[in-house]
């Protein structure tokens, strides 16, 4: 797994982005507690996150398109740049005892904006400057330090606004109660400097598709037939929709409600059980990047039965309510989350052509986070009558999930020549 790097651009990137994303983890734990201290309505949470996905999911596949017209190197440098600066404001505004839940929602905004140019760039980096051969060792090792940073960040912020106090109050008092939430916005924005850094230290990327004088949405139409075209990718896609819209609304919608409402830690609890789901991760993707690949044979048994975990595992959410089961729960669900994650994208990275790359990323990308506006409204509006039919309801997604991996198992192939099946 190491030999990846020895090569510069690979190091590079490895380490702006394993710094950024623990920066992530920070927002990812203070912007929810900015909401629920603010407002202390679990739908308004569930509005926040989902006007930063929507903007996301609508501009993932141009995204795709950018990635493949210009280098993905200076589209991250660029949205890095634009989301230091925002969530430095953002931060002051916290500190300063002058934030108002409008400038929220106008920070999500701004992020679900970047991040529909920012992540399919970044998911067409790494096979851009790593050989083919190298590219499982590539993705476990930047994917299993991300998942590294969730596990490390959540609890360090949790920790941290735990520590400063986060009730919401009125007058001064409020600022006092917010500042550990300051704070973390202000570790996140500093890793986007850090990662900027490292990006511009990185050799250029040349554009892998210069037909800039093509229409945009008409590059956007032939990445999708080029996509659905391959039946394992449409499988692919659907599974990942699915998965990901059942689980994206109880994770950062419902847990935070659990952990504030029923959890005597709060904060720190949230931050412990994400966290746990983070070191999951890096678990199942190092596993991954070590062990020999599974046979399309095997392949997707193997991924039913994990969705068979995962629905067990949401499901019993409802039910649970001592920190360390929850944890223990989280850990499991992110030890098979991380596993398929390191298969899936790196066989459909090595069945696409370069040309295609940013595009068909872009929409794998956009199976992982394009339902999640959709999940997290619901989910905000399902708990406020029962966290039962919540979670419950989210497990039995996941059973069918996996029925109908299993009904069309026939496509679920990591054959590197499927493309164009």
């Amino acid at each position: 797994m190491l030999s990846a790097f020895r090569n510069r651009d690979y190091a590079l990137l490895f380490a702006g982005q394993s710094i950024s994303h623990l920066g992530d983890q920070f927002h990812l734990i203070a912007l929810p507690w900015l909401v629920l201290s603010l407002t202390h309505d679990p739908l308004q949470l569930g509005a926040v996150l989902a006007v930063v996905g929507i903007p996301r999911a609508l501009l993932m596949l141009v995204g795709g398109v950018f990635a493949d017209r210009f280098s993905p190197r200076l589209i991250m440098l660029a949205s890095d740049a634009l989301r230091f600066v925002s969530t430095t404001a953002m931060a002051v505004a916290v500190l300063t005892g002058s934030v108002q839940i409008w400038m929220v929602y106008a920070l999500a905004l701004a992020f679900g904006i970047v991040s529909g140019f920012f992540m399919p760039a970044a998911q067409s980096t790494v096979p851009r400057i790593l050989p083919p051969d190298q590219l499982e060792r590539g993705n476990a090792a930047i994917m299993g330090a991300n998942q590294l940073a969730a596990f490390l960040g959540p609890v360090a912020a949790g920790l941290l606004i735990a520590a400063f106090g986060t009730g919401a109050a009125v007058g001064a008092a409020k600022t006092a109660s917010l500042t550990g939430i300051g704070i973390a916005l202000a570790v996140d924005a500093l890793s986007f400097l850090v990662s900027a850094v490292c990006l511009a230290s990185m050799r250029r990327i040349p554009a892998a598709n210069s037909r800039s004088d093509d229409n945009p949405l008409a590059e956007v139409v032939e990445g999708l037939r080029y996509a659905f075209g391959n039946p394992s990718v449409r499988v692919m896609f659907v599974a990942i929709a699915c998965a990901n819209f059942f689980i994206m609304g109880p994770m950062l919608v419902g847990l935070p409600v659990i952990a504030s409402s029923r959890l005597a830690q709060g904060a720190a609890a949230f931050g412990i059980i994400m966290s746990a789901s983070g070191i999951g991760s890096v678990i199942g993707m190092l596993g991954a990047g070590s062990l020999r690949r599974p046979s399309d044979r095997v392949f997707p048994w193997l991924a039913a039965a994990l969705f068979v975990g995962f629905g067990i595992s949401v499901a019993s959410l409802a039910f649970v309510t001592q920190t360390w089961i929850l944890g223990l729960l989280m850990l499991a669900t992110g030890m098979g989350n991380g596993y398929i994650a390191v298969i899936v994208i790196t066989a459909l990275q090595r069945m696409t052509e370069t040309a295609f790359l940013g595009r068909v990323m872009s929409l794998i990308t956009l199976a992982m986070v394009g339902l999640a506006p959709v999940s997290q409204l619901l989910s905000g509006a399902i708990i406020r009558v029962s966290p039962t039919v919540l979670f419950c309801g989210a497990g039995l997604g996941f059973l069918l999930t996996a029925a109908w991996s299993l009904r069309t198992r026939e496509a679920w192939t990591l054959s590197d020549g499927s493309a164009g099946a």
